[in-house]
């Protein structure tokens, strides 16, 4: 399914979704010029890298090992016998240094690079470029960090300098670029990005609600497994069971309440040979097996009501319905991506009112 997505409602979706929701105006000026988002997100990470350079990249202190002429903080004793150092009047050394040249600004400068092979905008590849020579010269080398280097070199949240900048580069590289160009304020979700934007979805939508609801009592779950409730089985037949999974819970003990919302990328509806649209089965049966299957745990811990939401994106006329079955009530909800960002904004926070 392709769906065009306003560039504004992408970066909000984006910032919801990494926890940045605080820089939601830094985008007012890159939003009405970028063509599509890969250039929102050069044009955003070029002014975020502008301003940290004007203020001084972060530094931080990397463990080397070097052969030097003197001696800089530890001898390392087996390599300068061994390479009979001292005869030639030099010393293996290990130490710290104080460089630019960390995981974080090696990211940056790796997606700016990127970034660059992406645009036909010559004035925003350009400046990409030139920041990435500016970085090289200030020490950063432009090979991109592993995984594992970026763990040890993790952001806090008092870093606020960084945090956007880092999260910026961390976009570029997790694909979550639709390649389409399609005017100037939309940008097209191909089939092959849906799955990635549908998580973009369910993150945002998660930590929308945590920041709405924890302050009245709620507590927001995101991605937990769910188990069975098997009282007998054979052997091995067991770990053949479905996994299940939920995107978002949200539990109220004072009200004696959960919601479980499960976060849809696609048409809420679908075509069958009796009528020609209907709820999508599939989505219904999993809903209806998440709150099943948990009733006697959730009996056990103090929850009387447990209810369940399918949350679609708007394709076509709005919907928000309900059914009760069984003591559990299920809701029909879909969220208009395509809408103003301040409307967008308001059904995102929204979401569970009326529930």
């Amino acid at each position: 399914m392709a769906i065009a997505i306003p560039l504004r409602n992408i970066w909000l979706l984006f910032l919801y979704a990494a926890d940045l929701v605080r820089f939601k105006n830094a985008a007012s000026v890159e939003a009405e010029a970028a063509r599509d988002l890969p250039e929102l997100l050069a044009r955003l990470l070029v002014r975020v890298v502008q301003q940290r350079l004007r203020r001084n990249l972060s530094r931080n202190y990397q463990a080397r090992h070097a052969v030097l002429s003197r001696v800089r903080g530890r001898i390392d004793v087996l390599a300068t016998a061994s390479g009979q150092l001292l005869e030639q009047g030099r010393v293996a050394c290990r130490f710290e240094e104080h460089t630019m040249d960390t995981p974080r600004n090696r990211l940056v400068r790796a997606a700016l690079d990127y970034l660059s092979t992406m645009m036909e905008a010559s004035e925003v590849v350009h400046e990409c470029r030139a920041l990435s020579q500016m970085l090289g010269h200030l020490g950063v080398s432009s090979q991109k960090p592993s995984r594992t280097a970026l763990v040890t070199d993790q952001v806090s949240r008092n870093e606020t300098g960084d945090l956007l900048m880092i999260s910026l580069a961390k976009m570029v590289f997790e694909a979550v670029i639709p390649s389409q160009q399609v005017g100037s304020t939309q940008a097209v979700v191909a089939d092959v990005d849906v799955h990635l934007v549908r998580r973009l979805f369910e993150k945002a939508v998660a930590n929308a609600l945590r920041i709405q609801l924890q302050p009245l009592g709620w507590k927001v779950q995101h991605g937990r497994k769910l188990n069975w409730p098997v009282v007998l089985a054979s052997d091995g037949i067991a770990e053949h069971l479905p996994g299940m999974r939920t995107d978002i819970e949200l539990v109220h003990t004072g009200k004696k309440l959960k919601l479980v919302i499960d976060t849809k990328f696609t048409h809420i509806f679908t075509d069958s040979q009796y009528k020609s649209e209907m709820l999508r089965s599939g989505y219904l049966y999993q809903l209806y097996a998440y709150l099943r299957t948990q009733e006697g745990l959730l009996n056990s811990q103090g929850i009387e009501c447990s209810e369940g939401m399918l949350l679609h994106p708007q394709c076509g006329q709005a919907l928000d319905a309900y059914v009760d079955i069984q003591g559990h009530r299920m809701r029909f909800k879909t969220i208009d991506l395509m809408s103003s960002a301040e409307e967008f904004e308001r059904q995102l926070l929204g979401i569970v009112s009326g529930g």
